[in-house]
Order: structure tokens, then sequence, then C-alpha cells
């Protein structure tokens, strides 16, 4: 009778053979490439958290609820899920999918993202292989395949013209969830055949409540202050908020406002009144040489003064039409520097527009 070896015999037999390997080559390594036995994997702390559940998803309940209802009641349809990143579109897809195919998900799912090729060839053989094959039931709920397109906004506009059909054909066996952060860059037909649910950006409580879980399971030290520059600093997206955190925390062991403001690169709020205080009161010429001293000095980007910039704008008292002209003179210069317009010429454009805004204001005073 032949012997059946099983795959996690195999695998245990591979995983001996280079542990017998790597200690009969240690003594030519000297060192190199050696590792300690039970040293955790660095995981990146935006994997580490992501929720394992439906119930964990910290935002969007009422649309997080009517996917769970779909889900429980074994209607779910086509989703398209669209919104700015970081808000939890992907997680929540993911943890559908664990409710639904429990331990055998990665048999039951097919994920496609940016990285991948998601030209029409793609949707012609690996989607179509996949959706056409019979899907095995492993439960009650796990009657239909999901096929995951993570950034579907990527795709060509002939690919999404043949993923129509496809979704279509194989309807039946198969559920397309569609991510995108653009909704208008998917074609009107896709659309049409999709439940569709926007994830705004997530407000700052549960961005707040989300980051003081992972600071009490790492145990941090973090301040209030640096906890509320987190928090500004994410605009709603839990992906940023994280990766701000762990990377301050490599860089310094107490995450102060001032520590995560030098590792994000981003100007101190106290730099940004400072700055504004420049462009209100100095002239033309002390206001250019002080900011440039600055940015040089800090290391900072006028992209990101003007942004700042604007949003104290938006806080101090003005005449409406000249805060209107002012804002509308900053975005141009925003929009120019996203073209890589010349720094110092852009640097001297908003101060003119603020010089221009100071004796409009002198006038409205007068």
């Amino acid at each position: 009778m032949t012997e059946v070896i099983s795959l996690m015999d195999i695998d245990d037999d591979d995983d001996n053979n280079k542990l017998n390997n790597n200690s009969n080559s240690n003594s030519n390594n000297k060192g190199k490439n050696v590792v300690v036995p039970g040293e955790p994997k660095a995981t990146p702390w935006v994997e580490k958290y992501r929720p394992q559940s439906l119930a964990d998803v910290a935002a969007h309940r009422d649309i997080v609820d009517t996917i769970d209802r779909l889900t429980s009641e074994n209607r779910l349809p086509h989703l398209l899920l669209y919104g700015p990143p970081g808000t939890g579109k992907t997680s929540t897809i993911l943890a559908v999918a664990r409710k639904l195919y429990g331990a055998q998900y990665h048999n039951m799912i097919l994920e496609l993202n940016a990285s991948d090729d998601r030209g029409i060839d793609v949707v012609r053989q690996q989607i179509q292989d996949f959706a056409s094959t019979q899907s095995f039931s492993f439960g009650a709920k796990a009657s239909v395949k999901l096929i995951l397109l993570d950034e579907a906004d990527a795709m060509t506009k002939d690919a999404q013209f043949a993923l129509r059909r496809v979704i279509e054909k194989y309807t039946r066996n198969t559920r397309f969830a569609l991510i995108c952060n653009h909704v208008n860059k998917i074609i009107p037909a896709l659309q049409s055949r999709c439940t569709r649910f926007r994830f705004a950006p997530l407000d700052s409580f549960h961005v707040t409540e989300r980051l003081k879980h992972v600071i009490e399971a790492e145990k941090l030290d973090v301040p209030e202050t640096g906890l509320a520059a987190l928090v500004r600093l994410s605009n709603g997206d839990m992906r940023k908020a994280l990766n701000i955190l762990q990377s301050t925390h490599m860089a310094s062991q107490q995450i102060t406002e001032e520590a995560v403001y030098l590792c994000t690169g981003n100007p101190l709020p106290k730099d940004i009144e400072q700055i504004s205080y420049w462009l209100l009161n100095e002239s033309f010429t002390e206001s250019f040489k002080r900011i440039s001293e600055m940015k040089t000095r800090k290391g900072l980007a006028l992209v990101d003064i003007v942004r700042e910039v604007t949003m104290f704008v938006f806080k101090i008292k003005m005449p409406s039409d000249i805060r209107v002209q002012l804002i509308n003179d900053m975005a141009d210069i925003e929009y120019r520097l996203s073209l890589a317009c010349n720094d110092r010429l852009q640097l001297g454009s908003l101060i003119a527009s603020f010089t221009r805004a100071r004796s409009a204001l002198v006038a409205a005073a007068n």
C-alpha cells in the first residue's frame, strides 16, 4: 500500500532541511544572514491591527451593519466601495470574506490590487478562470466565491468593459467587490451592476479611539498633544495615522507633538503662525528672506506651508471678498507647485497675494 504524505509533512521536511543546511553553513557565513530563533517578525501596525471582523471596523456602522445583514441573509450583491484611502473599505470586505468562508478564506477569494497587471488579458484569463470554476460549499453561507478588485479605478477602460460581461455571466456563483478612491473613473455600466457605498473620511473621535487602542497595546508614551497631532495630520485616514505613529515611535521614545511633525516633515503650528505673521505684517523683502531661511533650516516644503497657511486664513477675521481672493490665489499657487514650478517664484507669488490682501484690509478699515 502506497504511503500517503500530507502537505504538512512535506512542509515540515523542507523546514527541517533548511534548518540543517543553515546549521551546517554557519561556519561559512561567519555571522551573515543569521536568523535568531523565536525572534518576532516586525509587522506593520496597519496589518497587525487590521480589523478581523465586521464588529471591529472602527466607523461607518450604518454601512457595515447593512453589509453584515446582507451577508447573514445570504443576499450579498456585487459591491462598489469608494472613498478616500484609509477609511476601511478593504478591511470591511476582508472581514466579510472571513465571515463567509472562515478557514477556507484564501481558497474562496481572488484578490487583485494596483500592483497586479489588470488589463483586458487578466479579466479574460485570470478573473474569468476563477469565476468559471465551481466553488466547493464549505458551509451554508459559502456557496459563492468572492473576487476583490482593490483600486479598481486604475483598471483600463477596455478591462472594465470586459469585466462588465464577466459579472453578468458568473453572477450565479461569484460576487464581485470593487474598491476605488474615485468613483468617476469607474464606467457607468459597472456602477449600475453594483450596490454602491461611500466611505467618508473617519472623524477624529474614531481615529482617536483606535489610536488609543494601539498605544495601549504597544505600551507607548504618547502625551495628549502628540495624540492630537497624529489625529490632525491623518485627516481622517486611519492607515496614515498608524503609519505616522509607528514611524515616530521608531525615531523617538516619547511621541510628542514636535516629534510627530519632525518625523512627517510637516511644519509645526507655531511655525505656521510665525509665517502667517510675517505675511500679514512684514514687507515683501523681509517676508521673503525670513520664510526662505525657515524653509531651508527646517527642510519644509512650500506646498505644505501653503496648505497650512490656507487653513490659518480660514480662522482669522477678514472681509469675505478679501478672504475669497486670497484663497483663490493660494489655490493657484498650490496647483502650479503640483506642476513642479519654481519654488522661489511661487513663494514670491504667495507673499504678493498677502501684500495685496493687506492693502485691501487697510483700505476697508479706512
